[in-house]
């Protein structure tokens, strides 16, 4: 069987951006090569005495594990080493990381947002978790950054993509010409062509939802997770609840069966839970591209204009008909809040 490598695709992609000269090419091998490395660091993490807190808690009030930490680090360092990028934001820093005026990276034309490890609660339980990435192109021409050149719109995106550490290590992107998914090979550790061209249905019959927060949904929610188990043999109802808690993992099952995944605001969290820049941006690009759709339930997540690097907003994606569904209740329902 002839592989095609994540490297020779990516090569073969690059006249796809006239712009570029190699730039972003670069950037997304950067990229493929930290995810090896985090990889095997998460396979044997039992064994190497990784797993666990790190005893810290992030900006987002996380409690850190210690493979939070080293995705981290070993990301950022990937980043700064290939020159390519001149900015970072990750879940794990309150602050950005601006290499804008550092040696190797000032001419860097690319700033990532990265969720290093999404999931990690379920670590130490050895359950599926990833890796979140969303590229894009800084606006100025040279010097320090602006607050415009951080804080674009999802639309503005050039690159996005996830990294699944499963029972195989698949990293699936997109630069706005569809969506290709890469298995590692571990006999040669090369990313290989698996996936080309994915696409999700534009129905499903399975929504993933942690009901167990049920009662601070707000209404449109509440109706349309009530109307999934219904019976209804006409439209295939009762659908099947899919959980996983780890965003990643529930995206890629979402994509490659169909079906919807919610986390919306709730009594608790008015604004959502997920955060805009690295979790639901990098996503929502990801899906459009595959055919699906990704809202907060009234508005298109890609159209939001960001107002901070860890703003937080409701999650509507999957397929097409199902979010329709969902952004038809919260019309319908305009006006009445969750109490």
């Amino acid at each position: 069987m002839e592989y095609k490598t994540l490297g020779q695709f990516i090569i073969e992609k690059q006249a796809e951006f006239p712009f570029a000269k190699g730039e972003l090419s670069r950037l997304l091998r950067d990229i493929g090569i930290a995810a090896k490395v985090v990889n095997r660091e998460v396979n044997k993490a039992g064994l190497a005495e990784i797993l666990g807190s790190f005893g810290q808690v992030n900006v987002q009030g996380e409690e850190q594990q210690k493979l939070d930490v080293l995705a981290d680090r070993e990301f950022i360092s990937a980043l700064q080493r290939g020159g390519e990028c001149c900015y970072i934001a990750s879940e794990e820093h309150e602050e950005g990381l601006d290499f804008s005026s550092s040696e190797g990276s000032s001419e860097g034309k690319y700033i990532v947002c990265i969720d290093p490890l999404d999931g990690s609660s379920n670590i130490d339980v050895n359950i599926s978790i990833g890796t979140i990435f969303s590229i894009y192109r800084r606006k100025s021409s040279s010097g320090r950054l602006s607050e415009q050149d951080i804080l674009q719109q999802g639309i503005n995106q050039v690159a996005a993509g996830y990294i699944l550490y499963g029972s195989s290590t698949m990293l699936v992107y997109t630069t706005g010409h569809g969506v290709n998914g890469f298995t590692l090979d571990p006999s040669i550790g090369e990313f290989c062509l698996s996936h080309p061209t994915m696409r999700i249905p534009e129905n499903g019959n399975t929504y993933s939802i942690n009901q167990g927060n049920f009662v601070n949904f707000p209404p449109a929610i509440k109706e349309y997770v009530k109307r999934c188990q219904e019976e209804n043999l006409p439209t295939g109802r009762p659908y099947s609840l899919r959980y996983i808690g780890s965003l990643v993992a529930d995206l890629h099952r979402t994509m490659l069966k169909g079906g919807i995944f919610m986390y919306p605001e709730s009594v608790r969290h008015r604004n959502g839970k997920l955060r805009l820049m690295y979790e639901c941006n990098p996503m929502a690009f990801i899906l459009e591209q595959a055919g699906g759709k990704a809202s907060t339930g009234k508005d298109r997540i890609l159209e939001i204009h960001p107002k901070e690097l860890h703003q937080r907003t409701p999650l509507v994606i999957g397929s097409t008909l199902m979010v329709d569904m969902v952004e038809k209740l919260y019309a319908d329902m305009d006006g009445v809040v969750a109490k």
